[in-house]
């Protein structure tokens, strides 16, 4: 039988300390045959950034694949069945459908939490099926003849993810999915200090400028007050998206919604007081695996 190990690699914290480990032949790591990134084309500056770092150091080879379009993007025009982007309204088309983030709404609810699926786990999948496994479309998988290895970067604080995502794949009989960090007791805080001392640069939190899981730490690191930083220029758009009658992400929808918890439009939201609220701390950290 033929066996592929692959990573899932969102180039935050976890993932990066595995990937690491594997250009290091780390026996916690075995030969990767693939890291996978699945990009949302909605990540911080930063993290490409560093995804080019991780690039140089001659590892694994990184497959940068996509859904074929950004996730800020579909929420205001919305995609079609095949995933292409329709880019001017044409009346009431049901075809239009976009993949809802988690948002505030006037409320007090909060939206759906789609993106994770569409534009992380199904880009993955879609790859390990075609570029690697060499799959055509609908093609059935040959769970008798190649099985594929999975590698997720969830620490040992993650137990509840872990289980989630282990469901998940009970459903995928072609894969087994694998979670070095949490097998060893490595907790989110020793994959900081572990990568201090071998990364040049500080490991980005991995997830969109617009994700609503953010911190006020997080939404200050945007750099709110510099008008030029791509980052929070693109949030605050997408925020003024969500409440655009026109935007698919609007369609239907009998209260306003919000990226910035307290319900307020994301440039006059108070981001400069600390958060009691720790519920979303790992959630925030998107690396394809999270099972909600």
């Amino acid at each position: 039988m033929k066996e592929y190990h692959v990573l899932n690699l969102g180039a935050g914290v976890q993932s990066t300390m595995l990937y690491v480990l594997a250009v290091q032949k780390h026996e916690v790591m075995p030969p990767l045959d693939y890291a996978i990134f699945a990009d949302t084309g909605e990540e911080p500056v930063a993290v490409y950034a560093h995804l080019k770092w991780l690039q140089s150091l001659d590892g694994p080879e990184i497959l940068i694949r996509s859904a074929g379009s950004r996730l800020g993007d579909d929420l205001k025009y919305g995609t079609s069945p095949s995933g292409t982007r329709i880019l001017k309204a044409r009346g009431d088309m049901p075809a239009r459908r976009f993949a809802s983030i988690p948002t505030f709404t006037a409320g007090g609810g909060i939206g759906r939490r789609q993106c994770t699926m569409d534009y992380k786990v199904a880009v993955i999948e879609r790859t390990i099926r075609r570029d690697i496994v060499g799959l055509k479309p609908r093609q059935r998988f040959p769970v008798d003849d190649v099985h594929v290895h999975q590698y997720l970067g969830l620490s040992f604080d993650e137990a509840k993810r872990v289980l989630r995502v282990r469901k998940r794949f009970y459903e995928t009989p072609w894969a087994t999915p694998h979670f070095p960090l949490f097998e060893t007791n490595t907790t989110r805080a020793g994959a900081i200090a572990w990568l201090e001392k071998r990364v040049p640069h500080t490991v980005p939190r991995s997830a969109c400028v617009f994700c609503p899981y953010h911190s006020n730490e997080e939404w200050q690191a945007l750099h709110r007050d510099d008008p030029s930083n791509p980052d929070w220029r693109r949030a605050v758009e997408i925020d003024e998206t969500l409440r655009d009658d026109t935007a698919v992400c609007s369609r239907g929808m009998r209260e306003m919604q919000y990226l910035h918890r307290s319900c307020v439009p994301l440039k006059e939201a108070d981001i400069s007081t600390p958060e009691p609220h720790a519920e979303f701390a790992f959630v925030r950290e998107c690396e394809g695996m999270c099972g909600v």
